[in-house]
């Protein structure tokens, strides 16, 4: 009996534990919650007829945020004689957003007031301003607009680097236009890589059109980040959303408060990630880095001596993990600034010293050069598979190379690797090439049993490829 009762105490014991250990949001959302708003946004259009009734206020972020025509939009009929109709403000979308100063400073998304003519913010205490839009940013889609408003409960900023995953949070906005929603989950990464210019955080937070613009918070009541997408197929919430980190937008907050627009750095390189095979082949050891693959002519890499085959190791001793590093470092540094690159070139690490530029407008990709008779190529590196020939001053010009030598013909070993016809091969085993000659002496010091890193410029790129003879 003794040992019985003693094992019914064990449990509740346990259960008791694990029921203090449960997030318990109700105080987050008393603290966090009179500081998140609901944001509408108008536009002027002509006054028409109402053709199948209204769309809903709630879909139109949604159609919108995804480049979809929204449906039931009449039309106007050209050949009807009507009288000059005035404009009159329709809903166009609806979000959230959260008060960043008590002056009326509030963050939201971008996306949410792009295109508005007319935004209207409402408080929990269901007060309504018309804002002002100080500035947005649709690279990290963040905006900041103003209401005429002081005394407000503005939101504490969380240290984004504290935030690990697996921990609780929570987030509040409009879904749908349903305002004060809270939702909750947990972190599933961080610095998730999405294609987008900021390292976003992945929840599994439900959001939805309209929690857009909204604070997500952790569990000591700090916003952390702001919900800015999902991944979806259904254009609602699949278990997977996206935000915005609280260090990054405070940053382009800073500047869209200060001047309406953000200044990022930007140094006039191409990049691709470094692949394992290629870190393994070239000395690097494990594959890190961004792999220079063009360097702008005149652009502030080119002064500074970077050359394609480079692999930006550090910015300004900042290790570059991925090549998606490097245009976040470097957008966040001011135009202006004297920065220190470190590379990885033929084996052995370099300093470069550069000064960082304003980013522009992508350039258009350059023509490619001609087709040009070519003397007859070279047998002597039958083994890989490569038949070389010299380069012509005029395509060293064309291609902005000072050397090497163009590939006539890639067969067996060089073909399996990826190169062909055309490509430019600049270095070969970590060694540059300028001439014919010096490309076969390197080759045939070469040991056949080991890979073989080519680097070649094709087109405006550059990058490595890595031959195994008799493969």
């Amino acid at each position: 009996m003794l040992g019985a009762c003693a094992a019914s105490f064990l449990p509740l014991s346990a259960a008791h534990a694990q029921v203090r250990g449960l997030p318990d949001f109700t105080d987050l959302v008393d603290q966090v919650g009179p500081s998140v708003v609901n944001i509408r946004t108008l536009e002027k259009v002509s006054a028409r007829a109402q053709q199948g009734g209204p769309n809903e206020e709630e879909m139109l972020e949604f159609f919108r945020r995804f480049g979809l025509p929204i449906p039931n939009m009449p039309k106007q009929n050209p050949r009807q004689n009507r009288p000059q109709q005035q404009e009159e403000e329709q809903p166009r979308g609806v979000g959230s957003g959260f008060i960043l100063t008590s002056d009326g400073v509030i963050m939201t998304n971008a996306h949410v007031v792009d295109g508005a003519d007319e935004v209207i913010v409402t408080l929990t205490d269901k007060r309504e301003f018309k804002a002002k839009i100080l500035g947005a940013d649709k690279r990290s889609d963040v905006a900041v607009v103003k209401i005429d408003a002081t005394g407000l409960p503005a939101v504490k900023v969380g240290d984004v680097n504290r935030l690990r995953v697996g921990e609780w949070v929570m987030a509040i906005g409009s879904p749908f236009g349903l305002e004060n929603t809270v939702t909750a989950g947990i972190v599933s990464a961080k610095q998730r890589d999405t294609g987008d210019f900021l390292p976003f955080i992945q929840t599994d937070v439900a959001i939805n059109p309209g929690n857009s613009g909204g604070p997500l918070i952790n569990m000591r009541g700090e916003v952390v980040g702001i919900n800015s997408q999902i991944y979806s197929r259904s254009g609602g919430f699949m278990g997977i959303s996206f935000s915005i980190p609280m260090d990054e937008a405070v940053r382009v907050s800073d500047q869209l408060r200060a001047s309406g627009r953000v200044s990022r750095g930007r140094i006039g390189v191409q990049i691709d990630q470094v692949s394992k095979e290629v870190a393994e082949s070239i000395g690097l050891g494990k594959p890190t880095g961004a792999l220079v693959r063009g360097v702008e002519s005149g652009s502030p890499a080119e002064k500074a001596g970077v050359e394609a085959g480079d692999i930006i190791t550090r910015f300004d001793g900042k290790v570059i993990e991925k090549s998606s590093d490097l245009p976040r470092i470097v957008g966040g540094t001011k135009p202006g600034t004297k920065s220190t690159l470190t590379v990885f070139r033929r084996g052995g690490s370099k300093e470069l010293q550069v000064v960082i530029a304003e980013i522009e407008a992508d350039k258009p990709v350059a023509k490619a050069p001609a087709k040009e008779e070519r003397p007859a190529a070279s047998i002597a590196t039958q083994v890989y598979g490569l038949a070389v020939t010299a380069l012509t001053d005029a395509q060293k010009k064309e291609a902005g190379v000072r050397g090497g030598v163009r590939l006539e013909a890639a067969t067996e070993a060089a073909a399996r690797a990826g190169l062909r016809e055309g490509d430019v091969i600049l270095q070969v085993a970590n060694v540059e090439v300028l001439t014919v000659k010096e490309f076969e002496a390197v080759l045939g010091k070469h040991d056949k049993t080991k890979a073989l890193n080519v680097l070649f410029r094709r087109g405006d790129w550059t990058q490595f490829a890595v031959i195994r003879a008799g493969r």
